[in-house]
């Protein structure tokens, strides 16, 4: 293998050993800051290790065809070491930071959602619910109106009509079905 292809794996490496830190670094802010279960963090620390293996053969691979050398090895370690040394904090620091403005958009975005659809519709329903149950107290008290208006001729035409109502004999029963409306509209509408 000629020096060329060992340098760029050397480099390839040493980047990948930075990659592996960052990733690493994130990983574990994250699994401290949402408080992972045990359990989880013991199945995401297998998952982690297998995807740097497959990362690091696919770079091996890209770079010298997978020839394992000590210089491979090398570079991991230097990249790692040289990540924990310089990046490590940054790197911690900015993931918390990321944290931190996704939490406060997230917010953001709640508020803004809450003041233009949820609050709107809210007050919506409020409103027909009043608008319905004032349109059928309404409905209730012209039909009580309506009754009492014509009680007093309603002898006659209930003489005239007996026959085809034979269901309602008195305006009695008028009334009740009336207040039974209006108990039903209550329940359903609450006041009204």
């Amino acid at each position: 293998m000629n020096p060329y292809t060992q340098w760029l794996t050397l480099t390839w490496m040493l980047l990948s050993g930075i990659a592996m830190g960052v990733v690493f670094d994130s990983y574990r802010v994250l699994s401290i800051r949402f408080h992972f279960a045990r359990w989880s963090v013991h199945m995401l620390d297998v998952l982690y290790w297998v995807a740097s293996a497959l990362f690091i053969f696919r770079v091996l691979y890209a770079s010298n065809r997978g020839e394992l050398r000590f210089y491979v090895f090398l570079g991991l370690l230097l990249g790692v070491w040289l990540y924990f040394w310089a990046f490590s904090v940054t790197t911690q620091r900015f993931v918390v930071m990321l944290i931190e403005i996704v939490r406060r958009l997230t917010l953001i975005v709640n508020s803004i959602l809450r003041i233009l659809i949820v609050l709107p519709v809210l007050a919506l329903y409020r409103l027909l619910r009043k608008l319905v149950g004032w349109t059928w107290a309404l409905i209730v008290l012209l039909g009580r109106m309506l009754i009492y208006i014509l009680m007093p001729i309603w002898k006659p035409i209930l003489w005239l009509v007996g026959p085809l109502i034979a269901r309602w004999k008195t305006p009695d029963s008028l009334i009740k079905l009336g207040i039974r409306l209006k108990n039903t509209a209550k329940r359903w509408f609450g006041r009204g």
